[in-house]
């Protein structure tokens, strides 16, 4: 039985699972009626979902809640769902467009975890009188002689702690992620042992409030701005070609540019917003020596020195030096977007990150 780290044990203890009406979170309310305690499932209804119900995939949508609210019903629990449709527009919808607009990159995961997910349903299960909230999410909550540690999921493949690096200590101890030590095909095999219907519901792919897939579509119907054109431009400032608005484009970004006739390929090296430029280059333009971060989080206090680090979500670590807000690279990294965010790590143990703010280029020969 999976342990659920309730001192003295689950029996009378209240446990409030967050649900998506996917598998991973049926299985953990599952997994936590199993204990004994008494289980509330909580769903966020965080945007219109009459529009979004038409894109399958697309997580807290109509669907997914009625899912939720079948496996809870299967289970014998309670279930409630909660309107944030308002917070969660202005705190990752908006900031979701606002970012493009301002030439960043960015992870609206990661603002939904620090705001919606975890700050609204901390308080939501605390109102309920729970001992903890229990989320799907494959990651490891591990405690240590100086406190709770947050660490990597057991399954490379589904580890999601970069998009939990902003988890605060406090939060750690009031969570708990019964997944993070099982393989997502072990994961289904409970879900249709226990008869539950999403035990072969995909995994969602894309951003949850873009019910097409077509970013673009959305910022430009939220920022009509976002729509103006400018030049494309090389690094030495020349005009090579035009654009159709800023965000069409992410920095590595190779399809797209539309300029022909050039010697080797070209990426997006930098975005300008004041200008409406993008700047274009080879590859080895996108080489990065540095980053400075902002808005660090550290889960178990501040950290210097040695560390590994990931830049995007499927990236692997890579060795790299902190020197207060400076990181710097053992190699030069590639493809490392302000706006994204850069989370630490010491082994297995997640030291916390910060946002990419500015990026430092490396000189690599041509």
């Amino acid at each position: 039985m999976i342990d659920f780290q309730l001192k003295g044990g689950a029996a009378g203890k209240r446990i409030v699972v967050a649900m998506s009406g996917g598998v991973d979170s049926s299985v953990v309310a599952a997994l936590a009626a199993r204990t004994g305690a008494e289980v509330i499932g909580a769903t966020l209804q965080l945007y219109d979902h009459g529009e979004a119900t038409a894109r399958p995939g697309a997580c807290c949508a109509g669907r997914d809640i009625r899912d939720a609210r079948a496996v809870c019903d299967r289970l014998g629990i309670a279930h409630y769902v909660f309107d944030h449709e308002s917070a969660f527009r202005s705190a990752v919808v908006d900031r979701f467009a606002d970012e493009y607009l301002a030439g960043r990159t960015p992870i609206p995961c990661v603002q939904c975890n620090m705001g919606p997910k975890f700050t609204d349903l901390f308080a939501l299960a605390r109102d309920l009188g729970a001992d903890c909230l229990a989320t799907g999410h494959y990651v490891r909550r591990v405690p240590a002689a100086d406190g709770v540690q947050l660490h990597r999921g057991s399954d490379p493949a589904r580890d999601q702690s970069y998009f939990l690096f902003a988890t605060t200590t406090a939060q750690l101890d009031f969570l708990r992620f019964p997944l993070g030590g099982l393989p997502k095909d072990r994961v289904r095999a409970i879900a249709a042992e226990l008869g539950l219907g999403v035990a072969a519901k995909p995994d969602s792919q894309d951003i949850c409030f873009v019910p097409d897939g077509d970013y673009a579509g959305l910022v430009k119907k939220l920022r009509p701005e976002a729509a103006t054109g400018g030049d494309i431009v090389d690094l030495s400032g020349a005009k090579l070609g035009e654009h159709r608005g800023l965000v069409h484009f992410t920095v590595g970004q190779r399809k797209g540019l539309e300029v022909g006739g050039q010697a080797e390929p070209l990426y997006v090296v930098r975005i300008e917003p004041d200008s409406r430029r993008v700047v274009v280059g080879p590859r080895r333009a996108l080489a990065v020596a540095a980053i400075r971060l902002t808005d660090a989080n550290w889960i178990g206090g501040t950290h210097v020195g040695a560390v590994t680090v990931k830049v995007r979500s499927m990236a692997r670590p890579v060795p790299a030096r902190l020197d207060g807000d400076r990181l710097v690279f053992e190699v030069p990294e590639y493809g490392v977007a302000p706006g994204q965010a850069a989370v630490l790590y010491a082994g297995e143990r997640v030291l916390g990150g910060g946002w990419i703010a500015e990026t430092e280029a490396a000189l690599v020969a041509a």
